[in-house]
């Protein structure tokens, strides 16, 4: 823990009862300035908290700063889509807008952090905007957290670090022993201060049984009151399936979607067996959960179809389900259970159709998604050979035509991881031409801007810049709010040294979506290699708000700061990476760097020996350490480094320059005019130094030969 870490300012409320942390939150706020959400995740599924949060200020945000909540309207409804009504929708993407068949891209895990942060960016100006009162702020009670889906736990991890206390302060309740994520536990032990609260004093509860009962179905299963709990438990089982259905319908009549991802397929799972409607209502959940990117959710729904629809009377239910909950474990990473999953189907059922989607997604698995020990190109490509042998005898020309382009498009991915680029730009080529050809127009819109943008990525793989930026060019044409494809054009833009249109598309992608911070990054260099270092600074400064711990924006700001004399700066931000990442040999060797400007040698020279130690082959600490040794008169040792260095990274024109004048200032004048005449074959060598150098050590030489 870090000695100069400043007293908490937000508060952890733990105990067993919630009226207990409510009543304590209250004591903490100021008059009128608290609001309190549950999280439970019974009651709306992913987002519950922050969907309640935002149902309660959005509307009078609205009537104050509308642009506010312009900008934040991709987070706003994607947590709270209820306020579809009062917020206008920001321009759609051809992901937003496919229908469940023709949805073939899905977002990246990352989305949910993505959100989380622009929701806590909302949130900082609407406290600013609701003002203090005493100098007290605006308190938020996040309750139930331990409850909470991942997706509410993202979101409070990142605004325990990220609000801005001074008008946003964040108060969370908990059981006594909750069972935490790391990174909400480390969260709260820097962030909060943790309080121990006492259960509320006993009481004599007059309900009757059937009241206790009562209330905790109205709970929707989150009271944590001992009476309550007690008289479920103890219900004749029959009376609580009774209650559970017919609570479901009241929430169902209430209309409000979130509900749907919560509390009803909740009291659903506890009412005895479904109807196939209401089987239907819960893969609609799970696939809304899938296609929003709510992955936690999706496997906890998916798997309740799973344990509930009977395999063999609901087989085509049961595969969705399974199907569903496969994909998002997948996209977590849990690819083990998923595979699981798509080999129980295949070993359970003759439907084609089960097989041509398993096939394909276990080829997915083993080219790209299973952690590189368990990829196998070999095996990725017989399952993606079998998924496109069987789109092929597909009876409906139209599903024919598009499955097999769909599934060859996977055998495009495979080819590329197999060194087979041409290969796989034949097969995204003859995809796109044939569904040009066979579909009619409008159809699969959004596969259609998949196979370009992938013929774009392989287009750059093959140096064929030029046909990339026309693929990049089309698919934008087709989609043009999708933010990461002006990121890769703008990667794209880079590389073909045109940084002012790299510039606009970052720019623009920057308005399209939640904040992403490899955006920023890229936006950073690209500003850097235009000569706008005061905006790459503040890009960096950005990534680093929004990720700490993002180890190479670290270092570029700092190497940026030093660049610009502000050493001071350039030290605390490496301090703070330091902290986060002890002994990182980057760090230690950018502390060295520091400390030449200051004409430390003797720090300097302490870091760059720290940086070998972490790493030998750092080739950055080898030569600037060999500086220090040369200045310090001890040029064989300053050779040595240089060699060392050279070891590392070939042939380098500035290294050898370098290791000939250390040679030169030895002495070693054949040593020298070696590195001189082979610095001057390579490519970006200052030629009029080396010129100069390398004349004056064959005069030496001719004169010690002489002599």
């Amino acid at each position: 823990m870090s000695s100069n870490r400043q007293t908490p300012r937000h508060s952890w409320l733990s105990g067993p009862d919630r009226r207990v942390r409510a009543a304590t939150a209250e004591a903490l706020a100021a008059a009128g300035h608290l609001t309190t959400v549950d999280c439970h995740r019974r009651l709306r599924g992913p987002y519950t908290a922050a969907g309640s949060l935002l149902r309660a200020i959005v509307p009078e945000v609205l009537k104050t700063r509308p642009a506010l909540v312009a900008r934040h309207a991709i987070e706003i409804l994607s947590v709270a889509p209820e306020l579809k009504d009062l917020v206008d929708a920001p321009p759609q993407t051809l992901t937003s807008l496919a229908s469940p068949t023709e949805r073939t891209r899905y977002y990246s895990p990352l989305r949910t952090r993505r959100i989380a942060h622009g929701l806590t960016e909302f949130l900082n100006a609407w406290a600013q905007e609701a003002g203090t009162t005493a100098g007290r702020p605006q308190l938020v009670l996040f309750d139930n957290l331990h409850a909470a889906d991942p997706t509410d736990q993202e979101l409070i991890t990142v605004l325990l670090r990220r609000a801005r206390t001074e008008v946003l302060t964040i108060a969370v309740g908990t059981s006594a022993s909750p069972d935490l994520p790391d990174g909400l536990a480390q969260a709260l032990d820097r962030q909060a201060r943790r309080t121990e609260l006492p259960a509320a004093p006993a009481a004599p509860d007059t309900r009757v049984q059937n009241e206790l009962l009562q209330a905790y179905i109205i709970s929707d299963g989150t009271s944590d009151i001992p009476a309550e709990v007690a008289a479920y438990r103890n219900a004749d089982p029959r009376l609580r399936s009774g209650l559970h259905r017919v609570r479901a319908v009241e929430l169902e009549e209430e209309d409000d979607w979130s509900l749907r991802l919560g509390a009803i397929p909740y009291h659903r799972a506890h009412a005895g067996g479904r109807t196939d409607d209401e089987c239907r209502d819960l893969l609609t959940a799970a696939d809304y959960c899938l296609r929003m990117g709510y992955y936690d959710a999706a496997i906890e729904l998916g798997g309740q179809g799973r344990d509930s629809f009977d395999p063999v009377a609901q087989e085509r239910l049961y595969c969705v389900a399974g199907g569903k909950t496969a994909q998002a474990l997948g996209a977590l990473g849990r690819t083990e259970e998923a595979e699981v999953i798509y080999r129980e189907l295949r070993g359970r059922y003759t439907d084609p159709v089960v097989h041509m989607v398993s096939s394909y997604a276990l080829s997915m698995l083993y080219t790209r998604i299973h952690p590189a020990e368990r990829q196998d190109s070999d095996l990725a490509k017989q399952y993606v050979n079998n998924s496109i042998a069987i789109a092929k005898q597909l009876p409906d020309p139209a599903d024919r035509a598009f499955h097999t382009v769909f599934h060859e498009n996977g055998l495009a991915l495979v080819e590329l991881r197999r060194g087979n680029p041409e290969t796989a730009l034949r097969l995204v080529t003859e995809g796109l031409a044939r569904l040009d050809r066979e579909l009619e127009p409008g159809r699969q819109s959004l596969h259609r801007s998949v196979l370009l943008h992938n013929r774009a990525q392989v287009n750059v793989a093959l140096g064929r810049l030029d046909e990339a930026l026309e693929d990049f060019n089309g698919v934008l044409a087709l989609d043009p709010y999708y933010p990461e494809y002006y990121c890769d054009r703008a990667a794209l833009q880079y590389k073909r040294g045109d940084l002012e249109a790299a510039l606009a598309d970052y720019d623009q992608a920057a308005t399209l979506t939640p904040p992403i911070h490899e955006l920023y990054y890229n936006r950073a260099d690209a500003r850097a290699a235009a000569g706008d270092t005061d905006g790459a600074i503040g890009d960096l400064r950005y990534v680093l708000e929004l990720e700490p711990d993002y180890l190479a924006a670290r270092v570029n700001l700092v190497s940026l700061l030093i660049d610009e004399g502000d050493t001071e700066l350039a030290s605390v931000q490496l301090a703070q990476g330091l902290e986060l990442h002890p002994g990182e040999p980057d760090l230690l060797c950018t502390r060295g760097l520091i400390a030449m400007e200051q004409d430390d040698a003797d720090e300097a020279l302490r870091a760059f020996d720290e940086a070998l130690a972490a790493d030998p082959l750092r080739s950055a600490a080898l030569a600037n350490r060999a500086v220090l040794h040369y200045e310090a008169g001890d040029h064989a040792a300053a050779v040595d480094d240089l060699t060392r260095a050279l070891a590392v990274t070939g042939d380098d024109a500035d290294l050898l320059y370098n290791r000939g004048f250390a040679h030169q200032a030895a002495g070693s004048w054949r040593a020298a005019i070696a590195d001189y005449r082979h610095a001057l074959d390579l490519p970006g060598a200052d030629r009029d130094a080396i010129e100069c150098q390398l004349a004056e050590c064959q005069a030496a030489l001719a004169v010690a030969v002489a002599g």
